[in-house]
């Protein structure tokens, strides 16, 4: 019986390793959920301080105006899900191989 059981577990064990990767494949991102890895991906690439508004700057203060998104010219950081265009979600899908 222990026997059995233990072939059993080793076998679904197995059986869910295979299946896994597949089913993460399959799976679709949701455009929100791109939205955001785009908006994470934009901050994480800037190299300044003040991003985005609602960032804080080096003395603990929100950067509001000071960020690179309020002001003109420059870096632009994407900082809203409003800032995301259809291109932008299509790009990524094909980037990384999510369509």
């Amino acid at each position: 019986m222990k026997t059995t059981l233990a072939v059993a577990m080793v076998c679904a064990v197995a059986l869910l390793s295979v299946s896994t990767p597949s089913m993460a494949k399959n799976s679709r991102i949701s455009d929100e959920q791109i939205k955001e890895k785009i908006i994470q991906e934009s901050i994480s690439s800037y190299s300044g301080n003040c991003p985005c508004p609602y960032n804080s700057a080096r003395n603990g203060s929100k950067c509001g105006k000071r960020s690179a998104w309020s002001r003109a010219g420059g870096d632009s950081p994407i900082c809203y899900k409003d800032d995301v265009t259809r291109k932008m979600i299509y790009d990524w899908r094909m980037k990384n191989g999510n369509t």
